[in-house]
């Protein structure tokens, strides 16, 4: 009689995020299991919002944690800890995380005279994307390290300048209240001009002036975007806001460079209809999404919101943007005016591009524990895990051929939704439920499901009946989201059916249509 190659016969593929077999105790007192260093490091690395605590462990405890297991990989596997410092700041999105996970690697290597691998000036350059964050390296690396700036880095922040520093730049991010200038940074790195970029020369040579002589300092005629600032600066304050009101008025603005942020410092005064209107076409997008109460109380016109919603939910732009799907959650709980949810909800759809159409049936289950209600976004958000949770499995839901959504805590409770529905709306169904009984949920809802998708912290409480996936036969496929990045699981990851994601961005669920078809699934800058 055949033992193995029977009807029920399935493949078992591996997934990236492993455990290691040994066993701990969550947070909450389940039973836990130790993920492998690159998990662990790649957990915590697409949830940390460096020097910000959750619910069960501080900012500084987290950042400890992180750059140790930066510095530990950095020499052992510098390959696989290079991909990551430059996926996570890519595709994964997470800026401050990336940046001090560089200054990590290349301090850890050059400590132990490691050689071999990617280069540290190359990890530098690598993750330093927007104009601001040279600086932001080296903020780091001084208050951590000292003024002594290794080689590697100077050179890896000098490649970034080339690439990054444009007249825009210089006066969007070269501000008094940074504590590196633009000429600081050129001082220390002595970045030559990129020969591609015949106008940077004067640019570095005007930044060096106005940071060492501000009073004097000149922009040349090669940057008429400066000469054009100077002049507007120039203006009498009585005689601006006619500018903001004449026909081409927002041309003028934006040829000077005026953002939404200076505006109002340029005019001295509130930012009225006008105002606001003059400066919306030369926006970007997610500055759009950040200003639609705004929008809203100074009384812009339906013609100019009708552009302005069309932008924010086109597609194209919404990938350009590259912003976590909570942020549109985070704008149509703020805005008091209904024209803006269709666009919203349409931006929020795109943002969520990845997400496959399951086949079959699936059971979502979304954590709404206590320890989920912390904040998501940063100081002073009122968005939280237990938020992000819920978009990412509703839209799981929604989009599935056949899906039950459930929410839980110390209880649970079925989220009623019907196909082609709101997400938004979906997500005004549910509650803070307390306490974590993951596994009770899962043996109250589960019912022959094809899968089991979860999206949790997975800090579950113990439970008579044992761990969660226990509670779902072994040929099942159970999926853990995971959105906080804390040491212990809640169950074995990586192979056998059992498989964790990580991160606030869609990009994981890639993985698994791969591992339904019975194939390996890498890291996500491996596939």
């Amino acid at each position: 009689m055949a033992r193995f190659n029977t009807r029920a016969a399935k493949a078992s593929p591996k997934s990236a995020v492993t455990t290691n077999g040994r066993t701990l105790r969550t947070h909450e007192g389940g039973n836990g299991h130790e993920r492998d260093a690159r998990s662990e490091l790649f957990l915590l690395a697409v949830s940390n919002l460096v020097s910000q605590n959750t619910f069960y462990e501080t900012g500084d405890d987290r950042d400890d944690r992180f750059a140790r297991l930066v510095r530990d990989l950095a020499v052992r596997d510098p390959e696989w800890t290079a991909g990551l410092l430059g996926w996570l700041r890519g595709e994964g999105n997470m800026r401050t995380a990336s940046i001090v996970g560089a200054a990590e690697y290349v301090h850890a290597r050059l400590t132990a005279g490691a050689t071999g691998g990617p280069a540290n000036r190359q990890v530098v350059d690598h993750v330093l994307q927007r104009p601001d964050e040279p600086g932001e390296l080296l903020a780091y690396w001084m208050s951590r390290y000292g003024r002594a700036v290794p080689k590697p880095v100077k050179r890896g922040i000098a490649d970034a300048v080339r690439r990054l520093y444009h007249p825009k730049a210089l006066l969007k991010y070269d501000t008094a209240a940074k504590g590196y200038r633009f000429g600081d940074i050129l001082n220390l790195v002595h970045a030559s001009p990129d020969p591609d970029k015949p106008w940077q020369g004067e640019l570095f040579r005007y930044a060096l002036d106005r940071r060492h002589h501000p009073a004097t300092a000149v922009p040349p005629a090669a940057l008429p975007l400066l000469t054009a600032r100077r002049e507007l600066m120039a203006l009498p304050v009585a005689e601006r806001r006619a500018v903001v009101t004449s026909p081409g008025g927002a041309e003028r603005l934006a040829a000077a460079g005026i953002t939404w942020e200076a505006l109002a410092g340029w005019l001295q005064g509130p930012m009225d209809k006008a105002a606001w209107e003059a400066v919306i076409p030369s926006m970007g997008v997610m500055a759009l999404v950040r200003n639609l109460r705004n929008f809203d109380e100074a009384g812009v016109s339906d013609p100019v919101a009708e552009r302005v919603a069309a932008r924010i939910s086109d597609p194209e732009q919404v990938a350009r943007s590259r912003q976590f799907p909570f942020r549109y959650l985070a704008a149509y709980q703020h805005v008091p005016s209904l024209r803006w949810a269709y666009p919203l909800e349409q931006a929020l759809g795109h943002s969520l591009a990845n997400v496959p159409v399951l086949p079959g049936r699936t059971l979502v289950l979304v954590d709404r524990s206590g320890s989920m209600f912390w904040a998501a976004s940063g100081a002073g958000s009122q968005l939280t895990r237990a938020d992000a949770a819920a978009i990412f499995g509703t839209a799981v839901a929604v989009r599935a051929a056949s899906a039950d959504l459930v929410e839980f805590g110390s209880t649970s409770a079925g989220v009623a939704f019907r196909r082609g529905e709101s997400v938004l709306k979906i997500l005004e169904r549910f509650g803070n439920l307390g306490g974590t009984d993951t596994a009770g949920a899962i043996r109250q809802h589960y019912r022959g499901h094809d899968r089991v998708v979860i999206v949790t912290d997975e800090q579950h409480a113990a439970n008579r009946h044992g761990e969660p996936t226990d509670q779902v036969p072994a040929d099942v496929p159970v999926y853990t989201w995971n959105l906080e990045g804390y040491r212990a699981g809640h169950g074995p990851s990586g192979s056998a059916h059992r498989h964790t994601f990580g991160g606030l961005s869609d990009a994981a669920f890639r993985m698994v249509p791969l591992l339904e078809a019975a194939r390996d699934a890498r890291w996500p800058w491996e596939s």
